[in-house]
């Protein structure tokens, strides 16, 4: 009898000893390495990206702002490196530029194009890369919340981050803001053990970076699919006689014989009455006609009608008047 007992306290120890060691392990909702968040957000960014079948356009990125009330740290900063992984991943060719870099190469395309600026002196796409759209943002809150789930014997806390961003995506070449939103995001972590053994959890900054990969991963859906409703729109590259190199290439989908019509992007165009950039002016500056592609981004046009064909000027499939 004795021995019967024994046994059987035996196999209790055990049970309670397995029971121990997998309750103080931790578990997550989410790992922000494979980007799963609560949302699913994910995968409708992958599926937009996958229909995306517009150009490789160039889509600057100016650092976002950090106005959290409590001025989250590093919070910032995150956003910009994680948008940067998402334009990519869509399919864009993102470039991290400060406002007083993309301040500076505006200044200096508006010099060349009044004429202060003259051709050789200084050549405004020198140490940058053409930009074609433009996307701003700032983080407006962060706060994370825990949330217990406790039984006789264990110790569960689910640990939820939840972030709000707003964004706005701008067409450089007219100056107009095509999406103008504001999303949230949220991730969450759960920790657990036996009352007293495991379980803590620390400072973990993979809730901040999976809340805000929900949040940008919606914003990015929006946008890649607003890009590939427009039109066509490229840019001179350059300029030799009446043959034109234009930034399209096999991505483009454009065809053989496609007509192009040629703008130089002018002035900012302010409303008087709340001082907000509406548009740019535009000056038509002649028609060229696809004559063939050099590669997926670069193709070859020539000049049709028109002169003074510059590095720059935007170019966009020539409309078609309806009866």
């Amino acid at each position: 009898m004795r021995a019967s007992r024994t046994n059987v306290f035996f196999l209790i120890c055990l049970f309670m000893a397995g029971a121990l060691s997998a309750g103080c392990g931790v578990k997550t909702a989410g790992v922000v390495k494979d980007d799963i968040t609560l949302t699913g957000q994910t995968q409708e960014l992958e599926k937009a990206g996958a229909m995306y079948r517009g150009p490789e356009y160039n889509v600057a990125i100016l650092e976002f702002d950090n106005k959290t009330p409590a001025r989250t740290i590093g919070v910032g900063e995150a956003a910009t490196d994680i948008l940067r992984t998402l334009v990519k991943q869509t399919g864009l060719e993102p470039i991290v530029l400060t406002r007083g870099e993309i301040g500076q190469q505006e200044r200096l395309m508006e010099l060349e194009q009044t004429g202060a600026l003259k051709k050789g002196v200084k050549d405004t796409a020198g140490g940058f890369d053409p930009v074609d759209f433009r996307i701003t943002g700032s983080v407006t809150s962060y706060h994370e919340i825990e949330e217990s789930m406790d039984t006789l014997v264990t110790q569960r806390k689910k640990h939820i981050a939840r972030v709000q961003v707003d964004y706005a995506l701008v067409d450089v070449a007219t100056g107009k803001s095509l999406l103008a939103e504001s999303g949230m995001g949220e991730y969450s972590k759960t920790t657990g053990g036996v009352f007293g053994l495991g379980g803590k959890s620390t400072a973990d900054p993979g809730l901040r970076d999976g809340a805000l990969r929900d949040a940008l991963s919606k914003a990015m859906t929006k946008m890649a699919e607003k890009l590939s409703e427009m039109p066509f729109q490229g840019r001179v590259l350059h300029v030799d006689g009446p043959e034109i190199t234009i930034r399209a290439g096999t991505r483009s989908r454009i065809a053989s014989g496609t007509v192009f019509s040629v703008y130089r992007p002018g002035e900012e165009l302010v409303d008087p009455d709340t001082g907000r950039v509406i548009g740019k002016r535009e000056k038509l500056v002649g028609e060229v006609t696809l004559e063939s592609h050099q590669g997926d981004r670069i193709s070859i046009g020539s000049a049709t009608s028109g002169s003074g064909f510059k590095a720059g000027d935007v170019i966009r499939v020539k409309a078609t008047s309806k009866n």
